[in-house]
């Protein structure tokens, strides 16, 4: 059954809707704050995965539309990325860079360690390390194929979609229960204002810490963010394709967001500053159906294939994230509330993708509050830092004797 990209739009509408009336009907959804696209969207493709296996019956959406909505929410993470915040927030970001960059050596030399163990092909572990994990679906593709072509192994690629798939899944789960396992050790401290009862937005609050917060915008400002964002896709897209091949070569998304940063603060230091009641609306809305087609459209009876080893090595992987997360972030991150909702985040971008870590950010600041910092330095060390570092990471551990 193939599905046209209307259908698609409006399958994945229906998801989203679906995520917030099983959030809103199963106390259990709420008392683990998982995102409502990762619940709709995992029960989504739970149907699609049934439909495979029992009726025969492949479903095959056309997803034209994913990566322009996650291109456009990174557009809008640039265009709410102001640089004289960052100055502020800057040895917190040197603070969780270094952390993140942590877990990245840790998921390799866990995912080699274990490879060598079950007497299969190290690169497997890396595949099943930070190349597909913090690296996502598409820095485990590009991966997959380089492990390939130049080493010589076989469905490399293949194996690096389901290891991202199960990343995916497991990063948009384990947030919630994370964060409500720490807000047990902070006590009663929550954020410095919890979300307003009738729907709008605090003055204080940044553009996406309240999704579902009423946005006042005009069609005038709309439009003109509409209009930074094509730039950013554009000029982004231009940019990815002059460094494709080189030393800098870095995902498109990557670029578009550091296309939208300079645009947002050129515009700022002119006097023109960015609609960001417009961003913070087209950003959720492109955050939300991008997580919702992504989710729905996973090919989960690809995990099923996954073969023991591998497997081991994410349910391995999966662990490290949670003890690390608890035990690693929360503490250096300053054990508050702050350091619970970035933990939360890390364990979204840590084993999937910083929309998911968006996702199990906003789920724990709509119950618990905001949490500025989090919102501050999550979306920049997610979406831009940590794939310059995962690629130094990867090529330094593909000089190690084993790999030779």
């Amino acid at each position: 059954m193939n599905i046209k990209v209307y259908g698609t739009l409006v399958v994945a509408s229906l998801v989203l809707l679906a995520g917030q009336w099983l959030v809103a009907a199963v106390p259990v959804l709420r008392k683990w704050t998982i995102p409502e696209p990762v619940a709709g969207g995992i029960v989504a493709a739970l149907i699609v995965f049934g439909l495979h296996s029992f009726a025969h019956m492949d479903v095959v959406f056309d997803t034209s539309l994913q990566a322009p909505l996650m291109q456009a929410f990174f557009a809008t993470i640039g265009l709410n990325a102001n640089l004289a915040n960052l100055k502020h927030g800057g040895p917190v970001l040197v603070r969780f860079l270094a952390v993140v960059v942590a877990l990245l050596v840790l998921q390799n030399v866990l995912g080699i360690t274990l490879a060598m163990a079950f007497g299969v092909d190290p690169l497997f572990g890396l595949l099943g390390g930070s190349v597909s994990l913090a690296g996502g679906h598409g820095t485990g593709a590009a991966w997959g194929a380089v492990f390939t072509e130049h080493h010589g192994l076989q469905s490399a690629t293949e194996a690096a979609i389901a290891c991202a798939t199960f990343g995916l899944i497991m990063g948009g789960i384990l947030g919630g229960p994370v964060a409500q396992h720490l807000m047990k050790r902070i006590g009663t401290q929550a954020g410095d204002a919890a979300p307003g009862a009738n729907g709008a937005a605090t003055p204080d609050a940044y553009a996406f810490e309240e999704p579902k917060a009423e946005q006042p915008t005009t069609p005038g400002a709309f439009i003109n963010t509409v209009t930074l964002i094509a730039i950013s896709l554009a000029v982004g897209d231009a940019l990815s394709d002059l460094i494709a091949g080189t030393v800098f070569e870095l995902p498109t998304f990557v670029c578009v967001l550091f296309v939208a940063v300079l645009l947002a603060n050129g515009l700022a230091l002119a006097g023109r500053p960015v609609a960001e009641h417009a961003v913070a609306l087209i950003g959720n809305v492109s955050l939300a159906l991008f997580l919702a087609m992504a989710l729905m459209t996973l090919r989960l009876w690809d995990l099923a294939a996954l073969a023991l080893p591998v497997f081991t090595i994410l349910a391995a992987q999966t662990l490290l994230m949670v003890v690390y997360a608890i035990f690693v972030t929360f503490r250096v991150m300053g054990a508050d509330y702050d350091a619970v909702v970035l933990s939360a985040g890390h364990c979204g971008f840590g084993l999937g993708a910083t929309p998911t870590a968006i996702a199990n950010m906003q789920a724990v600041t709509a119950r618990f509050g905001h949490s500025h910092v989090a919102f501050l330095v999550v979306p920049m060390v997610a979406a831009f830092f940590i794939d310059i570092a995962n690629a130094i990471t990867i090529k330094l551990f593909l000089m190690l004797p084993v790999f030779h």
